[in-house]
C-alpha cells in the first residue's frame, strides 16, 4: 500500500508509524550533517 493508491486511509497506525520513521530519518540526517561538518572544520 502507498499513499498514491485510492485504498489508503490515514489511521492512527499509519500517523504513528510515518511520524517515527521520519523523526528517525531526520535525527539521523542532522547527526550524519553535524558529523561531516565537525569533521571539515577540524579538517582546517
Amino acid at each position: 500500500m502507498f499513499p498514491f493508491c485510492f485504498e489508503w486511509v490515514w489511521d492512527a497506525g499509519h500517523l504513528l508509524f510515518f511520524g517515527g520513521m521520519w523523526y528517525t530519518i531526520i535525527i539521523l540526517g542532522l547527526g550524519m550533517t553535524y558529523c561531516i561538518f565537525k569533521s571539515i572544520t577540524q579538517l582546517w
